[in-house]
């Protein structure tokens, strides 16, 4: 057990190094390595006065002034996060996965936070979304990017605002658009991905969808039933009429990868869309409407639509990568339980986006260590005592 502790302590150093940089003064650039080692540790809660306890200080005081009035600037170590990530997770057939998730607050005062419709809760309540992007490959998944949704009301709403510390940079962005700068940065920034996938709100973003096309970009999302689609010409179809239109023998049974219980068994069946492509370029790419029928319902149907090479493309593909979708929810709830994502207590919004970043590097950590502890053939530990 001494040896794990040291082989984790020497990552999680080199890991420190990686960041310091960002980080002028001693103070902070310390703090943030107590603060890293605090967030993996294996208590069961991690608000303000449990991490100042695990870094050895008396008062939250310092844990604070890390989060709100150091001089660090959160977006450059997210770039280092996404470096890190990309250095030990690299594969050309990665998944850029876009999701969100909810953290449930009381009040009026945090940052972006209203009564709105919580996937963590299921069901409307107080909270702040954050939209996130994840990078799943056959090495392991982590989050490489974040980014808080602030509401119309919150948008508007000056005095809130600088209450809350919003840069007036910052305007009003739908959690696609929001979605759509992070994958398009990540792609700038030489990310090795195949692929992008996502749920309904991100792929009934027409908007979206477009975007990636324009960039040539292949992506596997998911839309609703109603969602509109060109199938024989320009002329639209609702998805769900097309995939009733399907013959039995349309159907495959396939995997869409391992999850707790097993492989993820679903019938498949895709259909041709059509598109108006005029220039060689554009009718090398392929559009297809993908639908999972569920085993256990059959009436149980999920759709989405396919963009990609025409020549190369197959179902097993397309299957695979949509069930790469299911990594971001194991992130999630690996992030929240092992990382404190969810257990802060700021109210500003670079306080918001400084713990996040930590927290997602956190997890990334956790990530990396038990791959190579998976080579090793070593016995998986839950989380480490300094």
């Amino acid at each position: 057990m001494v040896e794990v502790v040291q082989e984790w302590n020497e990552a999680l150093d080199a890991l420190h190094q990686q960041i310091a940089p960002r980080f002028g003064r001693a103070e902070p650039r310390r703090r943030v390595r107590s603060y890293l080692q605090a967030l993996l540790s294996p208590c069961d809660r991690k608000n303000g006065w449990q991490l100042a306890e695990l870094v050895g200080e008396t008062t939250p005081d310092g844990v604070q002034r890390l989060l709100n009035t150091a001089d660090w600037d959160a977006d450059l170590v997210r770039d280092d996060l996404r470096a890190y990530v990309v250095e030990h997770l690299a594969d050309p057939d990665a998944v850029l996965v876009i999701d969100e998730t909810g953290f449930l607050k009381k009040g009026t005062k945090s940052v972006g936070v209203k009564r709105q419709y919580s996937g963590t809760a299921g069901r409307i309540e107080n909270s702040q979304i954050g939209v996130f992007l994840c990078y799943a490959s056959q090495h392991g998944a982590a989050f490489i990017d974040r980014a808080l949704y602030l509401p119309k009301e919150w948008a508007r709403d000056l005095a809130r605002r600088e209450e809350a510390g919003v840069p007036e940079a910052v305007s009003f962005a739908t959690k696609p658009e929001l979605a759509t700068a992070m994958v398009l940065q990540a792609l700038d920034a030489g990310v090795p991905c195949s692929w992008v996938t996502g749920d309904t709100i991100y792929g009934g973003d027409r908007s979206l969808r477009v975007t990636l096309e324009q960039r040539e970009q292949p992506f596997v999302l998911a839309v609703p039933s109603n969602e509109p689609l060109w199938r024989d010409g320009p002329q639209y179809l609702e998805a769900r009429v097309i995939a009733a239109d399907l013959p039995p023998e349309a159907w495959q049974r396939l995997s869409a990868g391992d999850g707790e219980k097993g492989p993820r068994w679903y019938d498949w069946a895709w259909q041709p869309l059509w598109r108006l492509q005029v220039t060689t370029a554009e009718r090398a790419q392929g559009h297809w409407l993908l639908i999972r029928r569920s085993l256990d319902d059959p009436t149980e149907l999920a759709y989405y639509v396919v963009f990609a090479p025409r020549a190369t493309m197959t179902l097993e593909t397309v299957v695979r990568v949509a069930g790469m979708r299911w990594q971001v929810e194991v992130g999630f709830e690996a992030a929240k339980g092992e990382c404190g994502l969810d257990e802060y207590e700021v109210r500003k919004w670079d306080a918001w986006h400084r713990h996040i970043t930590l927290a997602l590097l956190a997890h990334a950590f956790l990530t990396v260590i038990r791959r190579y502890e998976v080579k090793k053939g070593a016995v998986l530990t839950r989380n480490y005592s300094p």
